[in-house]
């Protein structure tokens, strides 16, 4: 059980790097402790609601009561599956904003500009929507975009341009601001996550093998990473590296093993009986995540996904997937978006739209009774800040969870911005047609402390946290990892997954984690 390399966690970016090792032709041992990815309900886009909420797929995480959201537990996903969290999200696909990449290099993580992490944006996609100097066009992920033919997706973007943001014909390319198509990891109808993109071409070459198993702890000889031991199936094992360990495990299980392991704020880790090999107060901090609420109208015309959305139209949805790979099944129904400025003094867009033709909660449990339609909005770059505790030296126990949310004065101003922005952009005449009654947050919610009350008792997670293992300068007595992804105080050791992010990125994360195991498989190699 040895390879040159070992990476816990078969995620976006552990697929990822563990192609690029085995392209350049060494032998990588990948941990997963989730079992397989082939099924309808992973592979189907329109099923996107079931896997994050099966615990044969999803780490059933939760926060602590938060107190900023009236003490609420929120649900917190992580992909226990081959493919990781991209086997069970929502497929969008979004690089973040150039801006976000240069604030990481100017606050330490030198090598993490825009002109740095581009060349690997575009290596790791084969895109389908044109032709672009700033897009791949021979990577192992495609990205396409939905057919837009229901028509509340194009009255959301005619709207956005009659409410006074332009139009943009690629958010992933030269401009982000405006509205415009969404993008996906979505090909010939199947979702097309890190697990078909990366981890099944590079089991081909023969030099990566997965091994099942509980990630119990790094393992050491002296200050350097030689292994990592596991429980398989109530077997102890260790699985031992050649050359290096990299965590890929995600932005929660990452700094939990890193604990366990015995690199953190020694306190903690002493607290918990755990010998410290590396003091490094940063581990699990700078937990960040985006917010977002769903403003919801009702629809004048039945041309929403209501209709489908009984036991029968999803038989028939179902069954014309099953036997096509085709119809509504092939689309997560995010087809149109928006990137917009809460004011003229921010410097980039800081609010996010993605809009759906149904009223219904992200996790399917809860729909609106007759036809309506709704966009997701929340702010992108929040100041709030948690954290990832451990609970127990047990590494079966969950972790600790307490992401803060709407725990500094600014969030809530921003949070009001959206509901306020998001009915301008409602109330233009492309909507005139379509839109009814407001169902949430409701017409009469209004003043401050109305639309506060509301962010406090519905806003939900987005599912993207990051940060725990913040990336910077190897003096930086707060940063986790260096710039080339070693974590700082011991050896043979690094971290490539949404851990590392400094700053949360504008969007979705499952493209920039992607592009963090493209990245550190060159850091690896020795090829920057």
């Amino acid at each position: 059980m040895t390879a040159d390399y070992v990476i816990v966690g078969a995620g976006s970016a552990g697929c990822a790097l563990a192609y690029r090792l085995v392209q350049a032709g060494h032998s990588v041992r990948l941990i997963e402790y989730g079992g397989s990815d082939v099924g309808p309900l992973i592979q189907m886009p329109a099923a996107l609601s079931y896997p994050m909420n099966m615990a044969r797929y999803d780490w059933g995480f939760q926060t602590q009561p938060e107190p900023g959201l009236g003490g609420r537990v929120l649900a917190t996903p992580r992909g226990k599956v081959l493919g990781g969290s991209s086997s069970i999200n929502g497929m969008v696909f979004v690089r973040g904003n150039p801006a976000d990449y240069d604030h990481w290099a100017d606050t330490g993580a030198t090598g993490w500009g825009w002109d740095d992490v581009l060349p690997y944006f575009r290596r790791m996609e084969t895109w389908h929507g044109g032709s672009s100097d700033l897009r791949g066009t021979d990577g192992p992920l495609h990205v396409t975009r939905g057919p837009r033919r229901n028509p509340l997706f194009n009255a959301f973007i005619e709207a956005g341009q009659q409410a006074g943001w332009p139009y943009t014909d690629d958010y992933n390319g030269h401009q982000q601001e405006g509205f415009g198509p969404m993008e996906a990891t979505i090909w010939r109808g199947r979702r097309w996550s890190a697990a078909n993109a990366y981890l099944r071409p590079a089991l081909k070459t023969g030099r990566l093998s997965i091994t099942r198993g509980l990630a119990l702890r790094v393992m050491f000889d002296a200050d350097r990473a030689i292994g990592v031991e596991i429980d398989r199936n109530g077997r102890l094992m260790t699985i031992r590296a050649r050359h290096e360990v990299i965590l890929s495990a995600s932005s929660i299980n990452t700094p939990k093993l890193l604990m366990l392991s015995g690199i953190g704020p020694a306190d903690h880790l002493r607290d918990h009986g755990i010998h410290v090999m590396a003091d490094r107060p940063g581990v699990g901090g700078n937990l960040q995540d985006h917010l977002e609420i769903y403003m919801q109208f009702k629809s004048l015309q039945p041309v929403t996904l209501y209709s489908h959305y009984n036991l029968w139209g999803k038989a028939t949805v179902g069954l014309q997937w099953l036997l096509r790979g085709t119809g509504l099944g092939a689309s997560n129904q995010f087809e149109s978006c928006g990137f917009i400025r809460s004011s003229d003094t921010v410097d980039y867009p800081d609010i996010q739209y993605h809009f759906l033709p149904l009223a219904v909660r992200y996790d399917g449990k809860a729909a609106a009774q007759g036809h309506g339609f709704q966009a997701h909005v929340g702010p992108m770059r929040s100041k709030s800040r948690g954290a990832v505790r451990l609970t127990s030296a047990d590494p079966a126990a969950a972790p600790d969870i307490r992401f803060n949310y709407m725990s500094h004065p600014d969030d809530w101003a921003e949070f009001r911005a959206c509901v306020r922005l998001t009915r301008r952009i409602f109330d233009q005449p492309a909507f005139a047609s379509y839109r009814g009654d407001e169902i949430q947050p409701g017409a009469a919610v209004q003043s401050d402390a109305e639309i506060d009350a509301f962010i406090r008792d519905h806003a939900e997670s987005a599912y993207h946290p990051c940060g725990t293992a913040r990336m910077g300068a190897a003096d930086d007595p707060l940063a986790v990892v260096d710039p080339a992804l070693r974590v700082i105080g011991v050896q043979g050791l690094r971290v490539a997954d949404s851990s590392i992010f400094p700053r949360i990125t504008n969007g979705n994360l499952n493209a920039p984690s992607i592009m963090s195991g493209e990245k550190a498989a060159d850091h690896i190699l020795g090829l920057i």
